[in-house]
């Protein structure tokens, strides 16, 4: 039922089988039909209004994006909700508030995204930054031993995926881990690919932590488009700092470098923003068509259920439970799976495989990652991923 949103995407790519299923949307979202006319839309706008936009965009696009965020993650505050064209602007902008003459001791795992994980071992090279990352596995005893060295150390920040971004397992009990967190530490969730795919209620944190996602994976919105939610009484100062962080005061500029205590006290530099009008318009029809992150949620699992049964019973040499990685399929999972092919080799043979019968992954070395989305028919057997 939910296809008829996603007509043009779900078009036979060129010299492609034809009604591909796409299990590859871990890596990219298709975006709604809806879309299409936002990007014409704020073309149309900036044809017919050049630098007038700026005022719409700031007084009601990015308000009722901020809006549009906090209702889905119950945050109190939207106004409290930066944005930037990817994550990893933003969290560098954090870690650029932290006094480079003193000892920044980090809180990390060893399963976080690329961009973070290259970051801090390029931070690493610094002498006052010292990295601890806790093993992710085994992932029943994630939780109690990542809480023991946060609560041991003194750790300027702490950083952690709610998803991890390899697996698609969640760290158990993370937000119940944030909300004690010691009041010295800084407290960061990647929430990127837990995002409008599981339902998240950030309401007992949201004046404690840092959460960060986007608009690129699950809602369908394309890159360009994210966001970094603030605690309550920020006080920090970012070293890298653009002068949108002056809007407020541009026209009164003093000779000192002031923030505002709202999102602009992360803010950057001009950036694209047919991102925003295409993230309002998937929000809009979701709105509209009473779609909600619980029934994208039980959509996807019903999805996922429907491929494991289907995999029990055909006995696959690599999808099988030995090879996929998990903790909790049920309460613990994101919308994809992840199966361990042992080696490089032996998944990319896998995903060439599965394309050629018109099923199109997602590999990240010798991992194979299968998704599940809301235009996956609600019949879908997904037995010719098997076949």
């Amino acid at each position: 039922m939910y296809q008829k949103y996603y007509s043009e995407f779900l078009k036979a790519p060129s010299g492609a089988p034809s009604a591909m299923l796409h299990m590859a949307c871990h890596s990219h979202h298709y975006w709604p039909d809806v879309t299409l006319d936002a990007v014409q839309q704020y073309w149309r706008d900036s044809a017919a209004l050049a630098d007038d936009k700026w005022g719409p965009i700031f007084e009601g696009k990015i308000p009722a994006w901020q809006n549009a965020v906090a209702r889905t993650l119950n945050l109190p505050d939207p106004d409290r909700i930066a944005i930037a064209p990817n994550t990893h602007e933003l969290v560098y902008r954090l870690l650029s508030a932290f006094d480079p003459a003193r000892p920044l001791r980090i809180l990390t795992t060893d399963g976080e995204f690329y961009s973070f994980a290259r970051q801090l071992q390029r931070l690493e090279e610094e002498p006052n930054v010292e990295v601890t990352r806790i093993a992710k596995e085994p992932y029943a005893s994630l939780a109690e031993r990542f809480e023991q060295e946060l609560q041991r150390g003194d750790f300027q920040l702490a950083y952690a995926s709610m998803v991890f971004f390899d697996s698609g397992v969640v760290f158990p009990q993370l937000l119940d881990i944030a909300a004690r967190k010691p009041k010295q530490t800084e407290f960061v969730i990647d929430g990127y690919h837990g995002f409008f795919a599981r339902p998240i209620d950030l309401g007992a944190v949201a004046d404690e932590v840092f959460f960060t996602a986007g608009s690129y994976k699950y809602l369908g919105a394309g890159e360009g488009l994210c966001f970094m939610s603030i605690p309550a009484n920020c006080t920090l100062r970012p070293r890298n700092t653009g002068w949108f962080a002056e809007l407020e005061e541009l026209e009164n500029r003093a000779d000192r470098v002031g923030f505002a205590d709202n999102w602009l006290r992360f803010a950057g530099a001009t950036m694209d923003y047919s991102p925003l009008y295409k993230g309002l318009a998937v929000f809009e029809l979701f709105e509209r068509e009473g779609i909600t992150v619980e029934s994208i949620h039980n959509h996807v699992l019903a999805a996922q259920r429907r491929f494991l049964h289907t995999m029990d019973a055909a006995d696959h040499p690599l999808l099988n439970r030995e090879r996929l990685i998990h903790f909790d399929l049920e309460q613990g999972h994101g919308h994809f799976f992840t199966f361990d092919c042992g080696t490089a080799s032996a998944a990319e043979q896998l995903q060439r495989e599965l394309r050629s019968r018109g099923v199109l992954s997602d590999r990240r070395q010798q991992l194979l990652r299968l998704g599940f989305a809301l235009y996956h028919s609600a019949d879908e057997s997904y037995q010719r991923v098997f076949d």
